[in-house]
């Protein structure tokens, strides 16, 4: 009998933790090219103007993946430490 050990993960727990890669990966593409990387990613969720975010290191495409509502829920409960 197989008797491994099976993780229990919260998909939302993952979920949030998926965005929040794809948020440093994106942050960190801004600041290579040299934006202010925190100005550009404000601009880009309250406008949804792709734009705001560089092709570089394929962040526009990451930062398109998730829906603007659940970037801006993530970043409120990680301020709220929810």
């Amino acid at each position: 009998m197989d008797r491994k050990t099976i993780l229990f993960t919260n998909p939302e727990k993952a979920k949030d933790r998926e965005i929040g890669e794809i948020m440093n990966q994106v942050y960190n593409a801004l600041e290579e090219k040299g934006y202010d990387a925190l100005d550009q990613m404000v601009g880009y969720i309250l406008s949804g103007d792709p734009s705001y975010i560089t092709g570089h290191n394929n962040a526009r495409n990451l930062i398109r993946q998730v829906e603007r509502d659940d970037l801006v829920e993530v970043l409120i409960k990680n301020f709220l430490n929810k």
